[in-house]
């Protein structure tokens, strides 16, 4: 492991009963990482989050949390854990202080140091103004930031977020994503969601999981790489010559669509501007041309509806 690994898990495995949830499932966290695991409902990402929190024991795997072994020294690994599940665990008939003093009693911080560990809560998670109210009578916005505040109040170094913006409107999802891209320069992050967005909005990373195993593991640069367009649609007012098209410097293939449009594939080379010369010249009338983009939702549902692959794939170098 990098001396900065702060989560390495290995073939983790879990069953209930007869039905495998987790399916060795193996990846590695480091310090300012913000990884985004996605995957569809009951595809296993709760399950997952559950084993490296300890709070699930696999049925076969290992688990290392800041170079402790979570089976072997339970109590000392999960110092090093803030666990936010998909319901806040927060008592509403507490206000945001008395809570947070209640975590930090929980979390063992020594008693000189409560109070400067509840005031650095608040800051980070911009509870300052509602310190004194009622958890709740607040906002179910301000209810997952104070689900936030008690995962970070013992400043652990592996932050665990399940699902942080379901049910929130627009503008506190904003607030959310904001406060998590902050949490990542200092933790590392692990985002469970199935919300598409909200891992390139967020995450430096990003691991689909499906019927239990990774089924793709890369960095959001890396991503975003085989998000690049390699296909344009061409639209003409004449017919272009489909073999004339396929002659075009960096087309590969040409593939013929309804209403004189065209999808022309390429490699290396975007042909816009040969295509453009072509066209002027065969008098092909071209009045539209646009790249045409993979989206992460397409990547998400390739993967996600079809058969698993004997091996998924391994994260890029």
């Amino acid at each position: 492991m990098q001396k900065d690994t702060l989560v390495h898990a290995e073939h983790l495995t879990r069953y209930y009963g007869h039905t495998l949830a987790v399916d060795d499932v193996s990846f590695e966290l480091a310090k300012g990482d913000v990884l985004g695991f996605l995957g569809p409902n009951g595809a296993g990402k709760t399950t997952t989050m559950q084993l490296i929190t300890g709070n699930l024991a696999p049925s076969a795997g290992r688990i290392d949390v800041h170079g402790i072994d979570l089976l072997d020294e339970p109590k000392r690994a999960k110092r090093a854990i803030g666990y936010l599940p998909e319901q806040p665990p927060v008592y509403r008939e507490l206000t945001v202080e008395e809570y947070l003093r209640y975590c930090a009693r929980l979390n063992r911080i020594a008693r000189g140091h409560i109070g400067k560990a509840i005031r650095t809560a608040l800051e980070r998670c911009g509870l300052n103004e509602v310190s004194h109210r009622l958890i709740g009578n607040l906002s179910k916005g301000y209810q997952q930031r104070v689900g936030i505040a008690q995962a970070i109040i013992h400043t652990p170094a592996v932050v665990i977020l399940d699902e942080p913006t379901v049910g929130l409107d627009p503008i506190q999802i904003r607030e959310i994503r904001a406060l998590i891209r902050e949490l990542g320069k200092e933790h590392g992050i692990i985002l469970s969601t199935h919300i598409l967005p909200e891992v390139q909005a967020v995450c430096n990373r990003v691991q689909i999981i499906h019927q239990g195993r990774l089924v793709f593991s890369n960095s959001i640069a890396g991503l975003e790489q085989q998000l690049k367009a390699t296909s344009l649609i061409a639209a003409f007012h004449t017919s272009p010559d489909m073999d004339a098209l396929a002659k075009v410097a960096g087309v590969s293939r040409a593939e013929a669509l309804p209403d004189n449009r065209v999808r022309i594939h390429f490699t290396d080379m975007n042909p816009s501007e040969a295509l453009i010369e072509q066209a002027v010249a065969g008098d092909w009338r071209l009045h539209e041309l646009s790249p045409e983009r993979r989206t992460l939702e397409q990547i998400f549902i390739e993967l996600t509806c079809s058969e698993l692959p004997a091996d998924p794939p391994q994260e890029a170098a």
